[in-house]
């Protein structure tokens, strides 16, 4: 018989979602609260490498009416939502209000570190994966161990991804948050609408797993409020 762990794993890869880790809360942390409204004794992060969910969010898209809004978030929801039923467990996500930690619940459960855009790099996706919930449970259960992740920015000299922006949107200073939005929803801005951030897609690590073009031009849509 397979373990809990293995079913939630088949459950969430049958929607191109994947674990990413998890950890247990101690007695000592401020948890949110799990199924029962009780803290949460453990949890596992899901999420996505590449573009494997856009199939299944797609089909999901073509049934709902044009009401529906913030359709990848919507889905996730849905489907995330339905493996913690059937689980024992609370599903959340990183829209929610208040916002949760999820940057910080990720560094911890697959160890990994913010890239110079912010994006955690990961060893084998690059900048191309995300996390779309987490499913709390009231009980300690058996969560993946974190490994200390190699670092790829650290041997990244060049920094390609602070110089491919045409406007400088990110630098050692932060995000220019209104010169991107400006940028992108210009005249000037129709590569980034079409193709996605510059900077992104210029970091040369996880190539094989980055994001189509079209899926790219989804999220600049939705991040440009177009």
């Amino acid at each position: 018989m397979r373990g809990m762990i293995e079913e939630i794993t088949a459950a969430l890869g049958a929607n191109g979602l994947i674990l990413r880790g998890g950890f247990r809360l101690g007695d000592d942390e401020v948890a949110p609260a799990g199924f029962s409204g009780a803290p949460a004794k453990s949890m596992l992060l899901v999420g996505q490498a590449g573009a494997a969910p856009w199939p299944h969010f797609l089909r999901w898209r073509e049934k709902q009416p044009p009401s529906v809004i913030n359709t990848l978030d919507t889905w996730s929801r849905a489907v995330i939502g339905a493996v913690a039923d059937d689980f024992g467990a609370r599903a959340v996500s990183p829209s929610d209000r208040p916002y949760l930690p999820f940057q910080r619940w990720a560094m911890r459960a697959e160890g990994l570190r913010p890239s110079p855009l912010g994006i955690l790099m990961h060893p084998k996706y690059g900048l191309w994966h995300a996390y779309r919930g987490a499913l709390l449970f009231d009980r300690e259960i058996a969560t993946p161990e974190a490994d200390a992740a190699i670092h790829l920015c650290d041997a990244c000299i060049e920094k390609p991804c602070l110089k491919s922006c045409p406007v400088g949107a990110y630098s050692v200073d932060g995000f220019a948050h209104q010169a991107c939005l400006a940028h992108v929803r210009g005249t000037d801005g129709a590569p980034c609408r079409a193709e996605g951030c510059l900077d992104r897609n210029a970091c040369p690590y996880g190539a094989e797993h980055r994001y189509p073009a079209h899926v790219q031009a989804f999220h600049m849509a939705a991040f440009a409020g177009l």
